[in-house]
């Protein structure tokens, strides 16, 4: 089998005259950890919901390791775990009930339906509320329960929309952790507004804007195109700022400064005229021959919210259809829903 487990070709999709998805294509291998970013409204949702098979495109295809999403829905879908923004369930349910029912739903019986849900709730920590009403659960055990049958059936796709969404800082990371337990064996797609997500758990990153790919590549090589990039960051005290603005903005490698200031500190984000020198160099060769109160020093990689700011556009309305609880995706036939 291919290594290239997901296939997007000139995926497109229109609801009346609005177009929310503009002739999408990509490709995400075996153990990448795709970031997909876009401001509200620029089709990430709409792109997941196709994938996974609940919405229909209105052009192009969707590839799960060789199947057509379209044409061999129910055999792509076993392979697709899919975790929707809200992760919404059936309340009245325990997450036992309702990860059992969801077992079922995948094909699970027996023995093997337990094995399932018993991993998933481990994996997800689900433990102590396995008997407790869904709908009395906070958010972040709600948001885990949706997590929880999103893999039980370990899938080779997994597509999460805001994985992290209303979870602490330690699930979070416990969170991050299983992503990246996962991720050698599976393509994954994260959709996230968490820009440090990004760094702590994807290999690429894509941002998408008005349904179409405005840039993609490693999270190094999204952060290099930001006007950051090798820029040097200096903070002083507010008493020799003014003679170190004046000899920093005079060195050769210099293009342009930042400044701000507040609680008796300035600091100089200084800018180079070629982004792949090391102006840092330069200003630690300065800094070494002064009696200035320097407080901080660093050279910037770049900033991933700058480069998002600049190659998207304002917010923009997404007009969607709503999900069925758990996220998976129906047939007209109730019948023909359960995956093996």
């Amino acid at each position: 089998m291919s290594d290239t487990f997901l296939e997007i070709n000139g995926l497109v999709k229109r609801f009346g005259p609005f177009t929310a998805v503009d002739q999408l294509s990509f490709d995400v291998s075996k153990g990448e950890v795709l970031g997909f970013l876009g401001p509200n409204g620029a089709g990430k949702s709409t792109t997941m919901k196709m994938i996974a098979g609940f919405l229909a495109p209105t052009a192009g295809k969707v590839h799960v390791c060789g199947h057509d999403v379209e044409c061999s829905r129910i055999e792509a879908q076993r392979l697709i775990g899919y975790l929707p923004e809200g992760a919404p369930a059936y309340g009245d349910m325990t997450p036992r009930q309702f990860l059992k029912f969801i077992a079922e739903v995948r094909g699970f019986r027996g023995g093997a339906a337990k094995k399932a849900v018993d991993r998933a709730v481990d994996r997800t920590e689900l433990l102590h509320v396995l008997d407790q009403q869904i709908d009395t659960l906070s958010k972040g055990f709600k948001r885990r329960v949706g997590l929880a049958q999103a893999i039980l059936h370990d899938p080779k796709v997994l597509i999460m929309d805001e994985p992290t969404d209303g979870l602490d800082p330690n699930q979070k990371n416990a969170v991050r952790e299983l992503i990246q337990t996962m991720a050698p064996e599976k393509a994954i797609i994260i959709s996230t507004h968490i820009l440090e997500e990004v760094d702590a758990v994807c290999s690429r990153t894509m941002i998408i804007d008005r349904g179409a790919v405005v840039a993609d590549g490693t999270p190094a090589e999204i952060t290099a195109r930001s006007k950051y990039h090798n820029a040097v960051t200096v903070v002083l005290g507010e008493k020799d700022a003014g003679f170190a603005r004046e000899a920093l903005c005079a060195l050769d490698g210099v293009h342009s400064k930042e400044e701000q200031s507040g609680k008796g500190e300035v600091k100089l984000t200084l800018f180079p005229k070629n982004k792949n020198a090391l102006l840092i160099e330069e200003v630690s060769a300065l800094l070494t021959k002064t009696n200035w109160d320097v407080r901080a020093l660093y050279a910037e990689a770049g900033r991933l919210d700058q480069v998002f700011q600049s190659v998207t556009t304002a917010d923009t309305v997404e007009e969607e259809a709503p999900l069925p609880p758990g996220g998976v995706a129906m047939e007209s036939d109730p019948g023909e829903a359960s995956f093996e």
